[in-house]
């Protein structure tokens, strides 16, 4: 079981993987979580927005789940699922389950679904905060809940439960960042929106970063090259990527297909399907795909051999 001091670094969020039919494919899936355990990350979350929870049903979830925990278990990452449920009776009952499963910590995505209170949110949190004993991430994402939440709010929950961790992905998320820290400075930040503002929120205090899949190795040489001191470096490398990760996080769909394109293009899973709605990728799409591959695969395998 992780501790909150553990879950920092890189955190990326599983991508789901599909046939060209929309059937699960539990091979690439299992192929995918051998693949991103040897990169260097330092744990791995699956049913995140990137992973398209609303598009599984709950046979699939469950099955899915427990894969995830029985092929990493001694990989050394920890291992997180996330409760998205927008009952209150069922998220404390999946976040029960998941821990009961054997997961390391939870994420969870506050209800947002016919626009709840905030009182109603806050109770939702605090309840699945109660029902559990393992970390929890309470994710702030208000561009795709559109539920705000003030930073001294948040520090209130930070202050109430020391289990709590939080993934920050306001749009910009810096400022927030560092008023909540001031308010709650014990707190454990992690960001997510594809690493957009990786160094910054690592600047102000942020533990790590839960960025999509596809190209995990490019955040892990980033975070070490920051933990080494070596900023300038980091920086670099940063900027070479957020060319491509600011086009892509035009639309979340977006970004979904993209990250499962280059997956597949890198021979990692089988199929780019992605269940409907989606996003319908242009020829112009593929080609900074592929741009995109031949720019940093040179990295990606330097990363990789690092970890054997």
């Amino acid at each position: 079981m992780a501790t909150t001091a553990k879950i920092q670094g890189v955190n990326p969020i599983v991508a789901m993987t599909f046939t060209s039919q929309g059937d699960v494919d539990f091979a690439s899936f299992r192929r995918l979580l051998a693949h991103l355990s040897g990169v260097g990350v330092n744990g791995l979350t699956l049913f995140g927005i990137a992973s398209e929870f609303p598009k599984l049903d709950d046979s699939e979830r469950l099955q899915l789940a427990e894969i995830f925990i029985a092929d990493l278990a001694d990989k050394g990452v920890f291992r997180a699922l996330s409760v998205t449920d927008h009952s209150t009776d069922l998220a404390v009952r999946r976040a029960r389950r998941y821990q009961s499963m054997g997961a390391d910590a939870l994420m969870l995505l506050p209800p947002f679904f016919l626009q709840p209170s905030l009182a109603a949110v806050q109770a939702h949190i605090a309840a699945v905060l109660e029902a559990v004993t393992i970390p929890v991430m309470v994710q702030y994402a208000p561009g795709e809940t559109g539920v705000p939440v003030s930073p001294a709010q948040l520090a209130e929950v930070a202050k109430r439960y020391p289990h709590a961790v939080f993934k920050i992905e306001c749009n910009p998320p810096v400022d927030y960042t560092r008023e909540f820290l001031e308010r709650a400075p014990e707190a454990h930040v992690l960001n997510g929106y594809a690493g957009l503002y990786m160094l910054q929120m690592l600047g102000v205090g942020g533990k790590g970063v839960m960025p999509g899949c596809s190209f995990s190795e490019i955040y892990v040489r980033i975070y070490r090259h920051w933990l080494a001191g070596e900023h300038q470096q980091a920086v670099q490398l940063h900027e070479a990527l957020l060319p491509y990760i600011q086009r892509w996080m035009q639309h979340c769909e977006y970004i979904i297909q993209v990250e499962k394109t280059i997956l597949q293009r890198r021979g990692i899973i089988d199929d780019d399907y992605c269940r409907k709605p989606g996003w319908s990728l242009t020829n112009e799409d593929v080609k900074h795909i592929d741009r995109f591959i031949s720019q940093f695969s040179l990295l990606a395998c330097s990363v990789r051999k690092e970890n054997i």
